[in-house]
Formats: C-alpha cells, structure tokens, sequence
C-alpha cells in the first residue's frame, strides 16, 4: 500500500487532523485552515510511487485545490467585510454574491458539477489507495460544510442551485463513464454520481446524507482494496485473471452495488434517499438523479455480461456448470445479506 517509512504516517495524521479541523471548526477562517493542512498532508501521499502519471496527477490536484481555496478564501473574505465575523450561524444568506463564492469552491474542491472535469483525469494516474482516499476521505470536510451551509441558508434559490449540481453531477457520472476502458476513471465518474446524491440527501437531513455516506464508503473500500490486490487497471484485464472466479464474481458484484443495482447495498442508500423526497417537490430533480443512475447501471451490467458472456464461451460445459455452481452460492449468499439489510432498513425507515 503506501511506503512503510515514518514520514507516510506523519503525513497520514497530518491529513486526517486537517479534515477534523474542517468539521470541528465554527468560523471560516478555521475551516480554511484546516482544509489546507488537509491538502498538505495528503499531497506527498498522492506521488509515493514517483512515476510520471502520479507526478501529473499530482500537479493537477494542487492547481485545482488551489483554486478552490482561493475562491474559498475570498468568499469567506467578502463576508467578512460585510458582517465583520467569521462566524457560519452570524453571517446572513442576503449577500448572494459571497455565499455563491464559497460553494464554488467547495464544489471545486469536491469534484462537483460543473467543476468536476479534473477529477477523472486525476484518478487515472493515481495508485489504487491514492484513489481510496481521494474517493472517500476528501470528500468529507466539503461535503459536511456544504450541509452546514443549506443548514444556515435554507433559502429557495440557494437550494434550488444545488438541486441544479446534484442533478448534473448525477448525470455527468453516467454519461462520462459509458465509453470508459479504464477501471479507475469509470471509478471517478461514479464517485460523481455518488456525489450528486450525497448533495441532494443533504437537503432532508444530515442522518440521511450520513448513512448514503457510510455505505458508499464501506463499498468503495472494498472495491478499491480488492482491485488493489487483482492489480487491475482496464476493464479488459477482468479476463485475465485465470480461474480466479470469485475474485471476478466478487469484483463485478461491487460494481453492482455501487451503481445501485437492486437488492445488493448500494440500492438500499438510494432507496433511502427516494424514500425521503416523495414529499418534497423536488420530482424533476429526482427523475434526473434515478436517470444517472440507470446509466451508470447500465454500464456495469455490460461489462457483467459480456464477463459472463467470455468466461461461458472459454470454458467447456463442465467448467462452466461448475462455475455457475459456485457463483450461484455466492450470489445468493449476498441476495440474502444484502436483501435483509434491505428488509431492516425499510423498517426503520416506517418507524421514523
């Protein structure tokens, strides 16, 4: 994984305290702070390897992080020159200007739409743990102050501008993702998808944002953990790993999962959130979200397929009767786990 010398777990605590600062943090000036000791200590985690691909991947994520701080810095700046406090719950929605400023740079620093074109470019020349944390970890301090600010500003126009995000995010994750070869950059677009919904989750609660967040964590963990150690890295060397079955079966039904395929986890966080807008007037926007997803699900099922497809034409009627065997065990291992996950969460969700 990363380099066992001690500056690898400096810079790891050093990342982790930078983001703790973001969450715990009451004013602007903290916040900003803490996310940029968050990118110190993540940077030289991004280039252990010292290839050329990690180098441009890591100039790339600077700039872009860059940006964003800056715009961060000078809608925080603005506000201040106003309200003359760098306090979130004192500083009135009625400057639209500097609040705009600020979720810019949030968004861009998140890889949102419409500033989410460095994202896949980034994740492409990145080792696979790179990747896990860019996917997961960094995404948390933006993401919990963009809950914070539809918390202080839950005016009409300020929700409606990330209803418009989350609903191209959604859809900018299924579209790039379609003519994808490669395992990380498909990851990256469904890492926007996911961030679409995460977004839209936020306007009905922060418990409904925080429980789509730990499942899209707890699958992308295994995803990334699992294609790190099949060292794959395009869509075409699924087939090229012998008569490892399960650890093909394995991986595409991740896949599944994370594209929201029913009943497996990843549909469970996406039933929650649909669930939790029938209310809510906001059909439109919803419809938009579900239709990026089905096309990310769509390309899964294609690389599934045409997965099956290869290993029932390589193989002899035996083989494959055993594989199907085997498969069919551990399939319905899972439609049983995940499919009473499915059940309990349902449950809970009536009691609510």
């Amino acid at each position: 994984m990363f380099s066992r010398l001690p500056f690898s777990f400096m810079f790891l605590f050093v990342m982790i305290t930078g983001t703790l600062l973001s969450l715990s943090s009451s004013h602007w000036l903290g916040i900003w702070a803490g996310l940029e000791i968050n990118l110190i200590g993540f940077l030289p985690l991004l280039v252990y390897q010292k290839s050329m691909m990690e180098s441009e991947s890591g100039v790339k994520y600077f700039i872009i992080q860059a940006l964003g701080s800056a715009l961060l810095m000078f809608g925080s700046l603005s506000m201040y020159s106003l309200f003359f406090t760098w306090e979130m719950s004192k500083i009135s929605s009625i400057y639209l200007v500097g609040m705009m400023i600020i979720s810019c740079g949030l968004c861009m620093k998140m890889g949102l739409f419409p500033f989410h074109f460095w994202l896949p470019s980034v994740m492409a020349g990145l080792p696979w743990m790179s990747c896990l944390l860019l996917a997961t970890w960094q995404k948390l301090a933006p993401l919990f102050l963009i809950s914070l600010l539809m918390e202080v500003n839950s005016i009409y126009w300020f929700v409606l501008v990330f209803c418009v995000i989350s609903a191209g995010s959604s859809l900018m994750g299924g579209i790039g993702g379609m003519n994808q070869t490669q395992v990380r950059s498909l990851l990256a677009y469904s890492s926007i998808g996911h961030l679409g919904w995460l977004v839209f989750a936020c306007l009905y609660g922060d418990w409904l944002m925080k429980i789509y967040l730990f499942i899209y964590i707890l699958i992308s963990l295994c995803i990334f953990i699992s294609l790190y150690y099949s060292n794959l890295s395009m869509m075409k060397d699924l087939n090229n790993l012998g008569n490892q079955y399960y650890s093909e079966l394995g991986i595409m039904v991740m896949l599944l999962s994370l594209g929201g395929l029913p009943p497996l986890l990843g549909f469970i966080s996406k039933l929650l959130v649909v669930l939790s807008s029938m209310n809510g007037s906001m059909w439109g926007i919803l419809f938009i979200l579900i239709m990026g997803s089905l096309m990310s699900l769509f390309y899964y099922l294609s690389l599934f397929f045409s997965l099956v497809l290869n290993k029932i034409k390589s193989n002899g009627k035996l083989n494959h009767i055993y594989l199907i065997s085997n498969n069919l065990l551990s399939l319905g291992l899972l439609i049983n786990l995940m499919g009473g996950l499915m059940l309990m969460t349902t449950g809970i969700i009536e009691n609510i």
